[in-house]
């Protein structure tokens, strides 16, 4: 019985932890070689996403513009499923200071069943 509950509880402890990193590794993967590693991107190229208050914004809008992409951003919708896309912008909103609640799967497929890209939204590429 003890076992059981010691399990339990390190597994309440390091699945955040293992989130992070899964969205850590996937952001590395899919996002830095633009807005790299640092969230500080490219000045005059690619936005920075550390501090930026469109990425700890409404959460669907984030959703939409790594879906369907947006200026000179690649969309990732064929390339990446929900969950990856949620754990990515879930570190985003959570590294580099950002303070933004956790984007689960449902809500990027709610997101991508929808199609279109949102008409208006403040993360500009320039």
């Amino acid at each position: 019985m003890r076992v059981s509950i010691l399990a339990l509880m390190i597994s309440a402890i390091a699945g955040p932890v293992l989130a992070q990193d899964s969205g850590h590794d996937q952001f590395i993967a899919s996002c830095s070689a633009c807005h790299q590693p640092t969230g500080k991107g490219i000045p005059g190229a690619f936005p920075a996403l550390a501090g930026d208050a469109f990425v700890q914004g409404d959460e669907t809008k984030v959703a939409a513009v790594v879906l369907n992409g947006r200026g000179g951003m690649p969309t990732f919708k064929a390339d990446l499923t929900d969950a990856q896309i949620a754990a990515a912008l879930t570190y985003v909103r959570s590294a580099w200071g950002n303070h933004a609640p956790a984007i689960e799967p449902a809500t990027v497929a709610a997101v991508r069943a929808k199609g279109a890209a949102p008409t208006a939204v403040g993360l500009q590429a320039h």
